[in-house]
């Protein structure tokens, strides 16, 4: 079965990279705009995608949610429906970037490699894992609110960074993320259901935090990007619309981070012992 993950550059020409560094400026985010992540904990509105590119995206993620695809074998997780409330869907999947060749390019995309390395204190950019989710129209579920670094204490020290990018217009009807602005500086929080309950992590706040905790919705127009700090409090809720929603995402962290377990850090993929540097195969170099 063929792998993509055995490819660490495009292997298609849906992403071009830039030559020389006159040609990667104009991937740059702003001083503001890195300030703004720092002072919030995330940046909204980077420009990722264009058309083309969507609709191969598009086409591809149709695709892959078949549970009967040749591929199949390689997603590391697989949930049609991880949505704890009844009557509610919510596809989430991982692994995706071995299976397909736009999902696999989008990694190498110089927008949001740039704009990573950036947030990242302008370090080498290394990835970690991707993620799907979709929410179809009228009875998408809910991401309860949760802090991504709580489920990835498996890898030391904490310098990882999320992307989120829509694949359809996202608003508060049909289920947009939504943020807690400056809540990256809480702390580790214990690590909620990711489909269950939406308001459970709150059970975990201290009193002067439920008062700081003041949703703010991140409406995107579809090929637009928001980048969060690993600790940064977010969720969506339900889609309601008569519109799906559909996202992908890309974590990453900074080169040099470890393991820190000897068992498995994702399904199917061989242990690095803990302590050693996470690279190879599944963990590629993005950007140096």
């Amino acid at each position: 079965m063929k792998d993509l993950a055995d490819f660490h550059e495009p292997i298609s020409t849906l992403f071009q990279t830039p030559q020389g560094k006159e040609a990667w400026a104009p991937y740059r985010l702003s001083k503001d705009q890195v300030d703004h992540y720092h002072e919030y904990g995330y940046v909204a509105g980077v420009p990722l995608l264009n058309e083309e590119q969507i609709a191969s995206l598009r086409s591809d993620l149709m695709e892959i949610m078949d549970p009967d695809h040749e591929r199949h074998a390689l997603f590391y997780e697989f949930h049609t429906n991880e949505s704890q409330a009844s009557g509610d869907v919510l596809f989430h999947s991982l692994g995706h970037w071995r299976i397909k060749e736009s999902f696999h390019d989008i990694l190498w995309n110089p927008a949001f490699v740039m704009a990573a390395h950036q947030l990242l204190d302008n370090r080498p950019v290394r990835f970690w894992h991707d993620q799907l989710f979709y929410k179809p129209a009228e009875h998408g579920g809910v991401v309860a609110w949760h802090q991504d670094y709580s489920y990835w204490t498996r890898t030391v020290a904490m310098q990882h960074l999320t992307c989120w990018t829509g694949l359809d217009d996202a608003d508060e009807e049909n289920g947009c993320l939504h943020y807690i602005p400056k809540s990256h500086t809480w702390g580790l929080l214990d690590a909620p259901e990711l489909a269950g309950n939406m308001d459970g992590l709150l059970d975990f706040l201290t009193e002067e935090q439920k008062k700081d905790f003041v949703p703010t919705p991140i409406a995107l127009k579809k090929g637009y990007a928001t980048f969060h700090h690993p600790l940064l409090v977010h969720g969506s809720y339900a889609n309601t619309s008569k519109k799906p929603r559909r996202a992908f995402v890309l974590n990453v962290f900074a080169d040099g981070t470890v393991s820190n377990t000897n068992g498995e850090l994702l399904k199917g993929v061989p242990p690095i012992p803990k302590g050693q540097k996470m690279a190879g195969k599944f963990f590629p170099l993005l950007f140096p």
